[in-house]
C-alpha cells in the first residue's frame, strides 16, 4: 500500500477526495418516504397525537409516511428478531428515506418505550445498515413547562445511529392543553413550530436521499474492507 511522505499514515489509494461530481444529479421519482415513531402507549397519547398531525402535514408535502404502532413490541433481549414487530419495525426501518421521532418527557428522560423501538435497530443488518444516511427530525411532548432534554437526547440517538439529523426541532410545552375534543392540534406557535420542522425534513430528505451513500462512505472502512479482503485473499488454502 502506497503512503504519501507527508501523510505517512494515509492510505492512499483508500482515501476519496471529494468534488462535486462525485455528487448524485439523479432525482428520484418516487414521494420522499417517512417513518414517524412515538413514545407512549397511553390511549390518549400525546407523542402520538403529535406524530399523527405531523404525517397529515408530511402527506400534505407530498411525502409517503407509515407511523410504527409500538404496541406488542416486545422490551429488547425478552424475543428475538423473528418476533413480528420486531420485523414490522426493521422493514419500516430500511423502506424510509427519512424519519420523525416523538417522546414524551419522563423523569427528565425519553420513555422506555421510546428508546425500545431503537434499542432492536441494528447499525447493520447483514450489508444493510438501516438507519445510516437517513433524515431525522426530533421533537418530545412535556406535561409541564417547556424542556429540551428529550429532543438534547434523541440527538445522540440519531448521531450514534448514523442519521442527518435536520437543525430545526420541536418541544410542545403543557401539551395536553394544545388539543382539541377531535385531537387535532389548535392553532399556536407550538402548531407552526412542527410545520417548519416538517418542511424542513421534507427538504433535507429531499436533498440528501439520493447522495446518502457517498456522504456516509468512510475512509476508515474502506482500510479495513480492504484489509479483509487482503488477508482473504492472501490466506493459505488449508
Amino acid at each position: 500500500m502506497q503512503t504519501n511522505n507527508q501523510l505517512e499514515n494515509l492510505i492512499t489509494e483508500q482515501i476519496s477526495v471529494p468534488h462535486q461530481e462525485h455528487f448524485s444529479n439523479l432525482d428520484s421519482s418516487h414521494p420522499p418516504r417517512i417513518l414517524l415513531l412515538y413514545g407512549s402507549l397511553r390511549q390518549r397519547s400525546l407523542s402520538r397525537l403529535v406524530v399523527e398531525e405531523s404525517a397529515r402535514l408530511l402527506k400534505h408535502m407530498g411525502a409517503e409516511v407509515r407511523i410504527f404502532n409500538p404496541e406488542g413490541l416486545p422490551q429488547p433481549d425478552t424475543a428475538d428478531e423473528s418476533h413480528p414487530k420486531v420485523q414490522e419495525l426493521r422493514d419500516l426501518m430500511v423502506w424510509s428515506e427519512g424519519q420523525v421521532w416523538c417522546s414524551p418527557e419522563r423523569h427528565g428522560a425519553m420513555t422506555g418505550i421510546f428508546k425500545s423501538q431503537i434499542d432492536w435497530i441494528p447499525l447493520s443488518l447483514g450489508a444493510v445498515r438501516p438507519t445510516q444516511g437517513k433524515t431525522l427530525a426530533v421533537m418530545q411532548v412535556c406535561g409541564g413547562s417547556q424542556s429540551f432534554n428529550v429532543v438534547n437526547q434523541l440527538r445522540v440517538l440519531g448521531r450514534w445511529m448514523r442519521m442527518f439529523t435536520i437543525p430545526n426541532q420541536s418541544s410542545v410545552a403543557k401539551a395536553y392543553l394544545e388539543f382539541d375534543e377531535n385531537n387535532r392540534m389548535k392553532p399556536s406557535p407550538y402548531y407552526n413550530r412542527i410545520v417548519d420542522v416538517m418542511e424542513e425534513l421534507v427538504k433535507f430528505t429531499l436533498l440528501l436521499r439520493n447522495n446518502a451513500p457517498y456522504l456516509t462512505d468512510r475512509y476508515s472502512e474502506r482500510v479495513e474492507s480492504a484489509e479483509e479482503l487482503s488477508q482473504r485473499v492472501n490466506q493459505r488454502s488449508i
